[in-house]
């Protein structure tokens, strides 16, 4: 049986990129962006908000153009896979941390980001290993009102 570990989501940062370089010279960029979804209570019809803080890692030219094009404030569409990290606090506490691993970044601002966005992409496919089938990339900002909340869920069903 086969298994996936694909998650996608939209979301503005919440504050700068951090980059830092590895010995080798390999970039790491690291932010977190919020999700948040919006509904009217059916009981008392007040508008009510959610937000969900999801922690994004990206290495390489992928890494490197994230800290150089976005921004606190920026909407961005975040492909990639999830991982679970168990680290020990300085109390001694087990504690678990979970990260999206980036590999696919589009730029959502109502600029045109539109060159940029093809580089980003370029540069995520030069760090996949090589698939025995192509993954289906996410529309291009086609179908996104800039008058709709900052989320949006895409469900997909594997068979």
């Amino acid at each position: 049986m086969a298994s996936l570990n694909q998650c996608q989501f939209i979301g503005n940062l919440g504050k700068e990129v951090t980059t830092k370089y590895m010995p080798d010279g390999k970039a790491v960029s690291s932010f977190s962006i919020a999700c948040s979804e919006s509904w009217k209570d059916r009981n008392t019809g007040e508008k009510q908000q959610r937000t969900e803080w999801v922690n994004i890692v990206a290495f390489g030219k992928l890494a490197e153009i994230m800290g150089q094009y976005l921004h606190k404030g920026s909407k961005v569409f975040i492909s990639g896979k999830m991982k679970t990290e168990k680290y020990t606090d300085r109390s001694g506490v087990e504690k678990y941390t979970t990260k999206i691993i980036a590999n696919e970044m589009i730029m959502l601002d109502s600029r045109n980001q539109g060159a940029l966005n093809q580089q980003a992409s370029t540069a995520a496919q030069q760090q996949r290993p090589a698939q025995s089938a192509p993954a289906a990339a996410p529309p291009a900002n086609n179908g996104f009102d800039d008058e709709i909340p900052f989320m949006s869920y895409e469900f997909r069903s594997v068979i």
